[in-house]
């Protein structure tokens, strides 16, 4: 019986978060443990789905998932990275395989391509025969050093993200096939540079959509392995930053190369669509008091899903100021505000600061004094996965009509679960403020009137150019719009260019 080790790796940092994330900051499970993502909507669930059908047997090695947050700490990765890898060491000499799920857009003080340092550590252990696949967002950045330990990848093809058990499945089924024997297989890489933002990633409607349609087609009729056109992160600022185009084959590299530059050819004509378009605050605060209807107002700058601090305050703020009517609903980040609350308890009335509780250098902290509606222990699970999140102690304030559903710590924000799980319905209001660039339709846009994509601070702002980005390569669109693209193809077979 065939033996496939399993691992998963998997943070998304913005070098714009003020605040390290910490070793802490990730839930770990150790070997068998990781068996309890059967039947979820993860990578580790589809593919343990797809081995155990094949009859192959799975030794789980390590799941450690954290938040997004920002940049990890060195003394993090130091001790992340050793318990990672000494997990790995166990059990590597007994597998015939590895399958590895990762994310792609980590950062660590002083290792900016954490991904690669592990997959380079694996691929030392597993020796050149054994295959080695592993599965990215499609918002990881995929770095020359990953690429040549790798025999085969698979990455998102939706976005916002619903396939992340396919994904885990299509990488199993690479896998199986490497194993049962064949042509080596080959990558041909283009890297683009440009970063994207806005309504066109969207892939069920936007042009992003269209491209990944056509790696899909290759990968149906049999033309390629896999195929992937990856955005990255561009709030990740390390060298390889980019979007680039990953195409495999079988064994014919000429195929991989054609495809991937044909496909990065139509990004690069698509790249000035693929740029959010942003409200100014004043002018969604006044045209929301016309609308008959709820609408969202997305605080995508403030997105704790990609990284950011989620303790913005500029849209309660500014709604708060200009005296918006109607009832609003909002989440934020304060610990110290939350604490204050379980500390008074229901029904007390509060004197506290909300905002700015981690980038003061951003958010100044608003007074507020409010009703304790609800406090709870912040514990919930992600409507699209299945899987737990916990935002520590939490309360609900109200004051005006404003409801405020205070976090204490920052957790992934693209569903409503931290809403529902604190006894608040978003369509029980008629402004939510939503802290993601995009969430699943079905959650608002099939029922507000209208969802604006607000121009705000914060340190996933889709601004990009603002943000100040010191360390990927330049020119990058948009940080240099007079940037040039000249595509060229690398090819990888069995990770040696």
């Amino acid at each position: 019986m065939a033996r496939i080790l399993m691992l998963d790796c998997k943070q998304e940092v913005s070098s714009f978060n003020p605040l390290p994330s910490e070793y802490a900051n990730f839930d770990i499970a150790h070997g068998a443990a990781m068996l309890d993502h059967r039947g979820l909507n993860t990578e580790i669930g589809g593919a343990l789905a797809v081995f155990e059908a094949a009859g192959i047997e799975v030794i789980p090695a390590i799941a450690a998932r954290a938040g997004s947050a920002g940049i990890l700490s060195a003394d993090g990765w130091r001790r992340l990275s050793a318990e990672i890898l000494d997990a790995v060491a166990a059990r590597i000499g007994e597998a015939d395989a590895v399958y590895a799920s990762l994310h792609g857009a980590m950062a660590a003080v002083g290792e900016l391509d954490p991904e690669g340092h592990l997959l380079a550590e694996i691929r030392r252990m597993l020796g050149p025969e054994r295959p080695l696949v592993i599965s990215l967002d499609l918002h990881g950045i995929c770095t020359d050093r990953m690429l040549r330990q790798i025999d085969a990848l698979a990455v998102y093809h939706t976005y916002p993200h619903v396939d992340f058990a396919d994904t885990g499945a299509r990488a199993a089924r690479l896998l199986i096939g490497l194993m049962q024997g064949g042509p080596p297989p080959c990558t041909a890489r283009v890297v683009i540079p440009a970063l994207v933002r806005g309504d066109e990633l969207i892939t069920a409607t936007g042009c992003y959509g269209d491209l990944i349609l056509e790696c899909r087609r290759l990968q149906a009729e049999g033309r390629a392995l896999a195929a992937a056109v990856m955005i990255g992160n561009p709030f990740t600022d390390v060298p390889e930053l980019c979007s680039q185009v990953l195409v495999t084959t079988a064994g014919d590299g000429a195929v991989a190369r054609d495809e991937a530059l044909r496909l990065a050819g139509e990004f690069w004509a698509l790249r000035h669509r693929m740029q959010a378009r942003l409200v100014p605050l004043p002018r969604a605060i006044a045209q929301a008091r016309v609308l008959d209807g709820p609408v969202v107002f997305t605080d995508a700058a403030d997105a704790t899903s990609s990284g950011a601090t989620g303790d913005s305050n500029a849209i309660l703020r500014a709604l708060d100021a200009a005296g918006y009517p109607g009832r609003v609903l909002a989440q934020i980040v304060d610990p110290a505000a939350a604490a204050a609350a379980h500390a008074a308890g229901v029904g007390a009335r509060i004197r506290v600061t909300l905002g700015g509780a981690i980038d003061p250098g951003r958010f100044t902290p608003m007074p507020v004094e409010a009703e304790v509606a609800l406090i709870s222990d912040g514990r919930a699970r992600l409507e699209t996965m299945g899987t737990p999140i916990d935002a520590g102690p939490c309360a609900v304030l109200r004051w005006k009509r404003m409801t405020v559903v205070v976090l204490s710590r920052s957790v992934s924000l693209f569903d409503r679960a931290l809403y529902f799980a604190n006894g608040c319905n978003p369509r029980d209001f008629d402004l939510i403020v939503v802290k993601s660039p995009h969430v699943e339709r079905h959650m608002y846009d099939a029922w507000v009137r209208r969802n604006f994509n607000i121009d705000a601070p914060g340190a996933t702002s889709a601004d990009i150019a603002r943000l100040g980005h010191r360390i990927c390569a330049r020119p990058m669109f948009p940080l240099d719009p007079d940037a040039t693209f000249t595509p060229r193809a690398t090819l990888y077979r069995r990770g040696a260019a």
